[in-house]
C-alpha cells in the first residue's frame, strides 16, 4: 500500500468524479446528470455525512470537477497552492474519526457540512499525502486515443495506463488485436 486506505479511497473517488464529466471515454454525456446518479456515486464510494440530494447539491458537486481536474494538470508546487486554498476556505480542522466499516481515518469538516465542502476538504487532505510523498507521477491521463479521462495509478509497478470510466483498456486492446489481425491477413 502506498497511502493510507482513506487517502487511496479519496484519490480514486476524485478521479472517478472528474471522469463523470462529458467527453471522457468518447462520451458526450455527463455521467453525473441527475440526483440519482449523485446518490449512486456517493453510495459506491461510501460517502458519509449530510446529503441533501437536491439540484443545488448536484450543481455544487458538478462544479468541483474542473477544480479537481487541475491536480492532473499542474506541477507539485501549484498543487500545494490548490490544497492550501481549499483547506483555508473551508477552515478545515483535521481530526480522527471512525464510522461504518472504516477504522480510524482523517476528517476535517463536520459531518453536517455541505457535501461539496466536505468533498473539497477530503480531496485536499488526500492530496496533502500525495504531495508529501512526492508521488505526483501517479496522476495520469488515460492513454486511450479517444478518452480525456484521468486516473490515479496505485499499482506497485506504476503500470496503469487506462481510466476506469469507459472500459478504455479493453477497447484499446481490441483495436490493437484487430490491427494485428489485419496486418497478418
Amino acid at each position: 500500500m502506498v497511502f493510507a486506505y482513506d487517502t487511496e479511497a479519496t484519490l480514486v473517488f476524485t478521479a472517478t468524479l472528474v471522469n463523470t464529466a462529458a467527453g471522457v471515454a468518447g462520451s458526450h454525456d455527463d455521467a453525473l446528470d441527475d440526483v440519482a446518479a449523485l446518490e449512486r456515486l456517493l453510495d459506491e464510494h461510501d460517502y458519509s455525512g449530510r446529503r441533501d440530494l437536491d439540484a443545488a447539491e448536484l450543481a455544487e458537486v458538478q462544479a468541483l470537477r474542473p477544480e479537481f481536474r487541475r491536480f492532473w494538470e499542474v506541477d507539485r508546487d501549484t498543487s500545494v497552492d490548490l490544497v492550501n486554498r481549499m483547506l483555508r476556505e473551508a477552515r478545515a480542522l483535521p481530526r480522527l474519526e471512525r464510522h461504518g466499516d472504516w477504522d480510524w481515518h482523517l476528517h476535517a469538516t463536520d459531518a453536517d457540512a455541505p457535501l461539496a465542502t466536505r468533498m473539497r476538504v477530503e480531496v485536499a487532505m488526500a492530496f496533502v499525502d500525495l504531495i508529501r510523498a512526492d508521488e505526483g507521477e501517479r496522476l495520469r491521463h488515460c492513454a486511450a486515443d479517444d478518452c480525456d479521462g484521468v486516473l490515479i495509478d496505485l499499482s506497485r509497478n506504476r503500470s496503469k495506463r487506462y481510466c476506469d470510466a469507459g472500459n478504455c483498456g479493453n477497447r484499446m486492446n481490441v483495436i490493437a488485436y484487430r490491427a494485428r489481425q489485419a496486418e497478418g491477413a
